[in-house]
């Protein structure tokens, strides 16, 4: 059947119970419920210990859904939470989770041998809890090397000791007369609900630790949904009945006092120790399992950097990884014999609760979605996938706010070194899925042209090639500034280009512009001449209302080809679609980028469209040291005055920052003035006139060409589009 793979021989067969169920339900049932169960009772009563215990598995059990969703979508493989998030959001939040994953995992193993240590020390004063944690770290290091066969079925071993320690307590006496206190001890004397609740939440979140040997599973598709739900399912029966338990024998106040009071009230008191320490064993050996594999994982997709590439290496029928549980081994015998993670135990337990989210998160992605790919046997509503996801964000914070923030921010710094690392992950991910479903929603909401509060420029670059006409991308990469879009565009012959290289083509020009650190759209476009296709271009490109509202392009110095550049450039206006020129003679560039002078005939059409250009670049990188000179010719000082007026209030009224400087001409022609005010300028914007209104528009536009021959790079604006831009600026 699709989707089923048959295990090889060589590999590891570990049934639901013995790959999943097993290490998931040891986790859960850990050492709180032997060291704060009690407390916990005694604390909120039994109806707040059983809201508690409530809450809790519903938020875990949300998370098995989501979990029991991907698992069954996919063939899983190595990895566990690991391989099940990357697979599905893209490598670099894969690996921004798996990361700190992996060294939680790590870290939990010391934590657990050590609280193994140090409630051996409590009975046995006479040992060193450090000496006793290197020794069972190496114990369980040799356990784990050896087989993961025999390490499940050592952990039938422990279940059978907490099961021996369960049955001890349930056969005991009370150890007073007392009653069910509903509520607790006194308010005065209690710690709040959600205090306890935060105290007692990890104490469900074991559950990633069989889902974390999916690798060495027969099918996990099947392993883990079961495996998980029967854990999560056992763990609140078992809760549920303890508080009931203790609340009938022990009253509440010695409940809180008493951390051990279970070793008092059961049949045989030496069960209770043989239930904590059966607990911690069991949940280091879940850990030392699970955190290789993930490392393995992660080593196998190159998240780590190349020389992590042993940790790939697997040994024995099994094919244990035996690099990454040695390395994990020794990371364990650091942190054992130093002996304190108090500083970074709940930063790690931000750490699972993260992967818990994400992993609800991704599950709840996939099926509002509805991608074609995601087709999970076990299925699960998206309402309680992302009821899950909020539920661990809330519980974080109530846990601890500050480690929570610390947890996000070195979770975020990976995700920027992986992103910076490029990455190219083989399987894909949701990025495209989410990033289309958006699309079509801003699309089909998005307004028809002419609200000019919400103008931004849309450029299309005509720019042939683009190493050899790059002032074309510079000026409109300054433009849109990281803010609007622009796409560069190059016609190619179709003579000499076959259709087959055209997306070869925006490839290579796709690189080029991500080298030079430029965001942009390309396009290339076969016709039979630059002129015809830049016209095809512009009648066809864009989608729904996303269309490019301005066409950037570069003058044409060839007399031979002005008729077809005037045709090209009427076409464009009587398309609505506003026109950048960019003039550069003699290749000068923007030179220093310090003086733009728009030469301004007042706030209509050109005029407030090259104010509003001028405006975008002086807020660019680029441009920002830059002075905008706008200058306006009068014709004689009378006329300056009532000018001046004017112009206060307009430019007053456009909050650009920009002055204006009014030049009397006095029977001088403009050109002469222009000429010598830019003579030294880096940039110069002049408006252009209305093909339509030009009899002849190549003889304007030659005689134009030729009376700013001895200026600096210039570039004619002619607006077209129908959107009134005097009133983007005020």
């Amino acid at each position: 059947m699709p989707g089923k793979t048959k295990p090889s021989k060589k590999q590891s067969k570990l049934g639901t119970f013995g790959g999943v169920f097993t290490p998931s339900l040891l986790t859960i049932l850990g050492v709180i419920m032997y060291l704060r169960f009690g407390w916990v009772v005694g604390n909120v009563g039994l109806i707040g210990t059983l809201l508690i215990v409530t809450l809790s598995t519903s938020i875990t059990f949300l998370t098995s859904l989501s979990i029991a969703a991907v698992a069954t979508n996919a063939p899983v493989k190595g990895g566990g939470a690991y391989f099940l998030i990357s697979r599905s959001l893209g490598a670099e939040i894969g690996g921004a989770v798996g990361i700190p994953l992996y060294l939680a995992q790590a870290f939990s193993v010391s934590l657990y041998i050590i609280g193994f240590s140090e409630s051996l020390t409590a009975i046995f004063p006479a040992l060193d809890a450090r000496w006793i944690g290197l020794v069972t770290t190496g114990a369980l290091g040799a356990l784990a090397l050896f087989s993961t066969q025999a390490t499940i079925k050592a952990q039938y071993v422990i279940l059978g000791l907490i099961a021996l320690s369960l049955v001890s307590l349930l056969l005991g006496s009370p150890l007073e007369d007392s009653h069910i206190e509903l509520w607790g001890v006194p308010a005065s004397q209690s710690v709040g609900f959600w205090q306890v609740f935060a105290i007692f939440f990890p104490a469900v979140t074991g559950i990633m630790t069989g889902v974390n040997m999916s690798g060495d599973l027969k099918d996990p598709a099947r392993s883990i949904p079961r495996g998980t739900f029967l854990a999560v399912g056992v763990g609140y029966v078992i809760y549920m009945v303890l508080p009931i338990v203790l609340a009938a024998r022990v009253d509440a106040s010695t409940l809180v006092a008493e951390p051990l009071i279970m070793e008092r009230i059961a049949l045989w008191g030496g069960a209770i120790l043989l239930g904590v320490w059966g607990a911690t064993l069991s949940s280091a050996t879940g850990s030392l399992l699970g955190a290789p594999r993930v490392l393995q994982a992660l080593a196998n997709d190159k998240i780590l950097p190349g020389w992590s590439r042993f940790f790939t290496r697997v040994s024995g029928k099994e094919k244990i990884p035996r690099a990454a549980t040695v390395f994990t081994i020794g990371l364990t015998l650091v942190t054992v014999y130093f002996g304190n993670l108090n500083l970074i135990a709940p930063i790690l337990t931000m750490f699972f609760l993260t992967t818990y989210a994400v992993l609800n998160v991704t599950a709840g992605i996939e099926t509002f979605l509805k991608s074609p790919s995601f087709r999970p046997k076990f299925k699960v509503h998206w309402f309680f996938s992302v009821l899950g996801a909020l539920g661990c964000a809330a519980v974080m914070f109530l846990i601890n706010a500050l480690a929570t923030v610390a947890a996000f921010l070195v979770i975020g710094m990976i995700f920027i070194w992986l992103k910076r690392r490029k990455i190219k992950g083989t399987w894909g991910g949701l990025g495209r899925g989410m990033l289309s479903s958006i699309i079509r929603y801003a699309l089909l909401r998005l307004e028809k042209e002419g609200d000019a509060k919400s103008w931004r420029p849309n450029i299309l670059v005509l720019s042939g090639s683009p190493a050899k006409r790059w002032r074309l991308i510079e000026l409109a990469n300054d433009i849109t500034n990281g803010n609007a879009l622009f796409t560069v565009s190059t016609i190619v012959s179709e003579s000499n280009v076959p259709q087959e290289k055209v997306k070869d083509y925006e490839g290579q020009i796709a690189d080029f512009l991500s080298n030079k650190n430029v965001q942009a759209l390309v396009r290339v476009l076969r016709a039979p001449d630059p002129f015809t296709g830049s016209t095809q271009l512009v009648n066809a490109y864009g989608l729904g209302q996303l269309v490019p509202n301005t066409v950037l392009l570069g003058d044409t110095r060839d007399a031979a080809h002005l008729n077809a550049y005037s045709e090209m450039i009427r076409h464009f206006y009587k398309s609505r679609k506003n026109v950048i020129i960019v003039k550069d003679d003699n290749n000068k560039g923007f030179k220093k980028k310090r003086v733009i002078d728009v030469w301004w005939g007042g706030m209509k059409r050109n005029g407030s469209l090259m104010i509003i250009l001028a405006y975008l670049l002086k807020n660019s990188r680029e441009w920002q040291q830059a002075t905008v000179n706008v200058k306006m010719v009068v014709p004689n000082t009378e006329a300056s005055a009532g000018a001046r007026k004017n112009l206060d209030a307009i430019f007053s009224g456009m909050r650009t920052g920009f002055s204006y400087q009014l030049l009397v001409a006095e029977g001088r022609d403009f050109w002469e003035i222009l000429r010598e005010e830019s003579a030294e300028s880096d940039l110069v914007l002049i408006g252009l006139a209305v093909p339509e209104l030009e009899g002849d528009f190549e003889v304007y536009y030659t005689a134009l060409k030729e009376k700013t021959k001895a200026l600096p790079t210039i570039v004619f604006v002619l607006a077209a589009q129908e959107v009134e831009f005097d009133k983007v600026l005020h």
